[in-house]
């Protein structure tokens, strides 16, 4: 009576790559069908042969400086606290030079309007004038009690007044800016929510 033998299923080896090819592929035998994997760069570039975006360094250097998001009542204590404190450094330093205030009342109205959250915007234009008039008290000096102070600010605002439409045309332009790119960005919404209701469903 014949006996069948059992042999035991021995295991494939996996096929080795012989090195020194390109990529590391290996040549299939013949009849089997090659598939190559193209994996992603490890270090998130982009594809090849897409060329990689530029971006300015103003713009990286702006997207490093913070960005708060301030009510209309943060940002006007902000301006009022800014233009003060610089107020009296220049007082203290320069012996109140007015001309050194303006300037730094430029960049005090421009972060101002740059860090108002985009519901108080119009605020922006308004709270700029009334944080160069606090801020001017310690430079305008004046002497005389209440009256004689009042009176040194009052012509201080009156012969810098540059300055101060400066300012506020610095932050009128951001707030500007900024409203629009803020109704484009609802508007794009808008159209892409409109699309996506419209598209059928399978």
């Amino acid at each position: 009576m014949e006996q069948h033998r059992t042999r035991t299923p021995q295991r494939r080896q996996p096929q080795q790559v012989p090195p020194g090819l390109p990529g590391g592929l290996g040549e299939a035998p013949s009849g089997y069908p090659v598939s190559v994997v193209v994996a992603p760069s490890p270090s998130g570039g982009p594809a090849p042969g897409r060329r990689p975006r530029t971006v300015a360094p103003l713009v990286l250097a702006l997207r490093r400086f913070p960005n708060p998001r301030l009510t209309g009542i943060g940002a006007g204590l902000f301006a009022a606290l800014a233009m003060f404190l610089l107020a009296g450094l220049d007082r203290l330093l320069l012996g109140s030079s007015e001309v050194v205030y303006g300037v730094l009342f430029l960049p005090v109205s421009a972060l101002t309007a740059l860090w108002v959250r985009p519901a108080d915007l119009v605020t922006a234009p308004i709270i700029v004038p009334i944080a160069f008039a606090v801020g001017v008290i310690p430079v305008a000096g004046g002497t005389g009690g209440f009256g004689g102070q009042t009176m040194a600010v009052v012509t201080a605002l009156a012969v810098h007044a540059g300055w101060l439409y400066g300012g506020t045309l610095i932050a009128g332009l951001i707030a500007t800016v900024r409203k629009i790119r803020q109704m484009r960005e609802r508007q794009r919404h808008l159209v892409r929510t409109d699309q996506g209701a419209r598209r059928p469903r399978p």
